[in-house]
């Protein structure tokens, strides 16, 4: 019994009631094979074989000489055609980038099946697929290019129509695209969301909606897929497909690399250091010593086969040790102003370090300057892991864990320079994809995550530049002193130590459904 080419869609539409939006990462090559006289070559065998892992996909040419190989994975592949009575046709150097859509025909001579010829040329350059705007960035050009932070972000940058935004606590490592908010971009990681970022500092912004990405708390995007685990990305700025557009800025989609059948790996160490550097002019104006700079990025890669041309693994490790110098200058509590404070504020103004050697003195007003030369610590350790196994030439399965802690240490950035606020972020992820080749013409896609982001930050006193730590019995009477409104100190009830935590929980099931007709493909 032959079923109307409306029921598959009607059965697709059904089921994709019960899934997410259909937003693979995958690509797909389709196209017309024929013989020299323009006549379809019916049931010729269209196999793709990836380059680096081996894995061959294989259809048939239908009736009208239309072949459809979707959900193919990113990456380099190689074509061959072949049918009793035709000579067998190889089309290597095909490069199918994430969401790739290629139309490749084919015309067969006619001739013995075990003779072979190899058409050179490689995949059409121009899209004739569909009208979407966007730029594909591989894992060559990434490595190629210098980056601060090793965070991919500043490549995105250099896509038509992206304008970066101003970056805080709030609102983390954002760019707007023609003219859309900040919080409109959507991000994806090997088909699954990642809009799952918290701010350290819980306050409303982008994040507190869980409309940002999980950035680090460094604002890049290492806690999401480090530099060396990265495959490539598609950053799609304006019309692109209806199975995208849950949000009306750009659409990010990364792919994380896999394991290839050879064994490699790769050892990197990126390094900054101050003594490299001339001392800031304006601690070189106040006598002050040159502050600490050190960046040190370090890690590795190691990828291999498990079960040759089925099972293949990919780990990658990034380290971040960063300290960042900064001079600062302000005005503090004069010596005057301490000793004629009442008790019960005296020691509010004792936190506040104490004034510089021959500064100014603006005994009028009790404030007279501090000059400081000091560095802030941050750290980041990115842990990932992806397994891929091939069941057979039909059903594929991977599996992908990343685990990302960041922290930061800044001075002075919640008041006084006795002041440290440490902030923390930790994002974890999981996925599980399925594909599976049902027929020729059908494919399905599911994948599961769960993802988790840990986020808080406290602010704390210590003795910086000889300045007294306050005990938190005398911050719990919430009392408030400002001078001349020239420097505040303020807590609230809970006391000097306070901490502001904030966590986002996502699990996220997605299927992908792909029925190809003559000339039409319908995706849901």
């Amino acid at each position: 019994m032959r079923f109307p080419r409306f029921v598959p869609f009607l059965v697709c539409l059904a089921l994709s009631t019960f899934s997410l939006f259909a937003q693979s990462p995958n690509g797909n090559i389709n196209g017309l094979v024929s013989d020299p006289s323009s006549a379809a070559v019916v049931g010729a065998e269209v196999v793709a074989a990836n380059d680096v892992t081996g894995v061959q996909y294989t259809t048939k040419s239908n009736s009208e000489g239309i072949y459809v190989l979707p959900n193919l994975p990113p990456g380099p592949y190689r074509v061959q055609v072949s049918k009793i009575g035709f000579k067998t046709l190889i089309k290597p150097d095909i490069v199918l980038n994430v969401q790739d859509s290629l139309s490749i025909n084919f015309t067969l001579l006619v001739g013995a099946f075990h003779e072979i010829v190899t058409v050179e040329g490689g995949a059409p350059l121009v899209n004739t697929e569909n009208g979407t705007v966007s730029t594909v960035v591989d894992r060559q050009f990434a490595e190629n290019l210098p980056m601060n932070g090793r965070s991919f972000q500043t490549l995105i940058e250099l896509t038509p129509g992206v304008v970066t935004v101003p970056s805080n606590g709030s609102d983390p490592g954002q760019f707007s695209v023609n003219g859309q908010r900040g919080s409109a971009n959507y991000w994806m990681v090997d088909g699954v969301s990642a809009n799952i970022g918290v701010p350290a500092v819980f306050t409303q912004g982008n994040g507190i909606s869980g409309a940002a990405a999980a950035f680090s708390v460094q604002g890049g995007t290492n806690s999401l897929v480090s530099v060396d685990a990265l495959q490539e990305f598609r950053i799609q700025t304006s019309t692109y497909a209806p199975e995208f557009g849950r949000t009306p800025g750009a659409q990010v989609s990364i792919v994380t690399r896999s394991g290839t059948n050879r064994f490699h790996g790769t050892v990197f160490d990126y390094l900054r250091n101050d003594v490299f550097d001339a001392n800031d002019w304006f601690a070189d104006r106040s006598g002050l010593p040159k502050p600490e700079e050190r960046q040190n990025d370090f890690g590795g890669t190691l990828a291999g086969p498990i079960l040759k041309d089925r099972t293949f693994f990919f780990f990658s490790y990034e380290g971040l040790r960063l300290r960042l110098p900064q001079v600062v200058e302000s005005n503090v509590p004069d010596l005057l102003a301490r000793q004629n404070a009442l008790p019960s504020v005296q020691a509010f103004l004792n936190a506040f370090p104490l004034p510089s050697p021959g500064a100014p003195d603006d005994v009028a007003n009790g404030i007279a300057a501090f000059n400081a030369s000091f560095s802030n610590s941050s750290s980041l350790d990115a842990y990932s892991i992806r397994i891929d196994h091939m069941l057979n030439r039909q059903r594929a399965v991977f599996g992908r864990y990343d685990y990302s802690p960041s922290t930061l240490n800044q001075r002075g950035s919640v008041g006084s320079l006795s002041q440290v606020a440490p902030a923390r972020i930790t994002t974890q992820t999981a996925t599980i994809g399925v594909s599976w080749l049902i027929s020729p013409t059908f494919a399905n896609e599911a994948r599961f995550n769960y993802s988790r982001v840990n986020a808080n930050s406290r602010g704390e006193s210590d003795n910086f530049a000889s300045g007294s730590s306050v005990s938190h019995a005398l911050y719990r009477t919430k009392q408030s002193v400002s001078v001349q409104h020239q420097f505040t100190a303020e807590q609230p009830e809970r006391g000097l130590a306070w901490t502001k935590p904030a966590a986002a929980n996502q699990y996220h099931r997605q299927s992908h459904r792909s029925e190809g007709f003559p000339r039409s493909q319908v995706r849901c």
